[in-house]
């Protein structure tokens, strides 16, 4: 099994993971286009434990989240992006708006969210902590943003405001 994972596998190898007392660490997103945000979120989850796996919003859910002119890179493609950074272990496309069946299926100890996220909304926490695990929320890399990084591009290039 590689590093880009289907619910099946990513199944089995999270019982083996925890079965060998590995601390699996989950985080999720769109990862749209990847900056250097991304970058240091996913180094600050994988320091966290010894397995992070990322649940990658397919395109699908990323259109049901963020409208229809998004994703702007496809999944394919943002799931190999991902899956070459070395803090990501293992990247497994989801469907859902949110990752709760995914979070289920993987039963993480540890599941980390960016702290914009107040802990009483990240789903799938009460699951984790439910099964002795914890939530981690991490500070966001001020000023840089996906979104953002597409406005500056319009500005740049097609003058949009």
């Amino acid at each position: 099994m590689g590093k880009i994972a289907t619910l099946p596998e990513i199944r089995v190898l999270s019982k083996k993971y925890r079965d060998a007392k590995k601390t699996v660490v989950f985080t999720n997103g769109c990862f749209d286009i990847l900056h250097a945000g991304h970058v240091k979120y996913l180094d600050h989850a994988a320091n966290l434990g010894d397995i992070l796996v990322l649940g990658l919003n397919s395109d699908q859910s990323v259109k049901l989240i963020k409208g229809e002119n998004r994703p702007v890179i496809g999944q394919e493609h943002r799931s190999l992006v991902v899956a070459a950074l070395s803090s990501v272990d293992h990247v497994v496309l989801f469907d859902d708006p949110d990752p709760k069946a995914l979070i289920e299926v993987i039963i993480p100890h540890i599941l980390v969210k960016g702290a914009d996220w107040p802990e009483e909304k990240i789903i799938g926490g009460d699951f984790v902590r439910e099964n002795s695990g914890r939530i981690e929320r991490v500070d966001l890399e001020p000023g840089i943003s996906t979104t953002a990084i597409i406005k500056r591009i319009g500005e740049l290039y097609y003058g949009k405001q």
